[in-house]
């Protein structure tokens, strides 16, 4: 396995001359595994970044231990963060379709790791796509392909990942896919003994005559979360995505499933699910250890504060920009870019452990947050 430290600074959002990597193949195929016992830890203090070009994935280690990696294998739909760790190391993603572990639900495929996309971008469904959409339905969806890593370093006690991507689409059905899209990302990691911290803030710039984010509810930044933060359910259940691609989930054990969502407006449990708020938190205890993901809206996000589309089967997401079917029709957005044209999204994971999070707690980070 080659590994290479990137310990290079680039102005966020800028040209500049890129270090090369080798780009080999990464297999992500359901039920292949993408972590490996050798990349749990690493010496040195703060946080560590080390891009595995071989694998086509960055880890991020905080004093020495592994938190996340960014990883953008060539057969995934979209680049994501996977897994995803408290500080004592316990997974707060679900496995599947990856990494998959006794007791997951295999539903909705496409819902893995931390990631931001939308279901209706001119028409394409960039939310859906999975190796589950048949062949013949694949001009539909849309997908987000990884160009360069541009910085991967540490700045004081923060590791800085900046990337490149691509929103690409079948613009015309005889052509090959077709960026619609630029998308500038930079990632922000840190954390302590008992916290981790993600910060995202997105560039996305229209590369056609006009993108269009028709209002949906399937988006728009989303983490899917491990069997313990769920909540839970004695019936089989059957999902349907806007393609009418249905999946069938059995009856699953709900032992140890004890979700619990809050949201900055006092609302609990899944009516959280449909109404804006500033953040969102989920809590669980896991193995015997308290643990709270929480995720923040920003102030200059469009929509704000945003709707959230958060689940009692484990998908946890903030949708800036549906509005139609969380407000019963009374409100509708269609965000819309010309060409050349940009929109900034911001959002905060933060995650505790060996405690849940106090309403306190939570509204100071995102006061702190709102200052970035």
């Amino acid at each position: 396995m080659k590994l290479k430290v990137l310990a290079f600074r680039i102005p966020f959002f800028c040209g500049a001359v890129l270090l090369s990597v080798i780009i080999l193949t990464f297999s992500c195929k359901p039920g292949t595994r993408s972590t490996d016992e050798s990349d749990k830890t690493v010496s040195g203090k703060g946080v560590i970044l080390v891009h595995d070009t071989a694998n086509r994935k960055v880890n991020v280690y905080i004093d020495g231990d592994i938190f996340t990696a960014y990883i953008y294998p060539e057969n995934l739909e979209k680049p994501i963060l996977f897994p995803v760790r408290t500080s004592r190391g316990t997974f707060v993603t679900r496995g599947f379709p990856l990494d998959p572990r006794a007791g997951e639900r295999v539903d909705h495929p496409h819902q893995v790791g931390v990631w931001l996309n939308y279901g209706d971008v001119n028409g394409f469904d960039f939310w859906n796509n999975s190796y589950a959409v048949p062949a013949d339905q694949e001009m539909k969806y849309g997908k987000i392909t990884h160009k360069t890593v541009k910085q991967a370093t540490s700045i004081d006690d923060t590791g800085i990942l900046a990337v490149s991507l691509e929103w690409i689409v079948h613009y015309q059905e005889l052509l090959p896919y077709y960026p619609i899209i630029n998308e500038e990302t930079r990632y922000e990691f840190s954390g302590d003994e008992n916290t981790r911290v993600i910060d995202r803030i997105t560039a996305l710039t229209a590369n056609i005559e006009t993108v269009l984010f028709t209002d949906n509810k399937e988006g728009l930044f989303a983490i899917r979360v491990d069997r313990a933060f769920e909540y839970p359910s004695d019936e089989p259940l059957k999902f349907t995505d806007a393609s009418g691609i249905e999946s069938d989930v059995e009856v699953l054990d709900n032992e140890g499933v004890n979700g619990h969502y809050r949201n900055s407006k006092g609302i609990e449990g899944l009516d959280v699910w449909g109404q804006r708020a500033e953040w969102v938190s989920l809590s669980a205890t896991k193995d015997g250890e308290d643990i709270t993901i929480a995720i923040f809206d920003h102030p200059s996000n469009p929509g704000f504060p945003a709707y959230w589309h958060a689940r009692g089967y484990g998908l946890f997401a903030v949708n800036n920009l549906g509005q139609k079917i969380f407000s019963d029709g009374k409100e509708e957005l269609n965000f819309a870019l010309k060409q050349g044209e940009s929109v900034t999204f911001k959002y905060r994971i933060y995650i505790t452990s060996g405690y849940k999070a106090t309403d306190d707690e939570l509204n100071e980070q995102f006061s702190r947050f709102s200052e970035k």
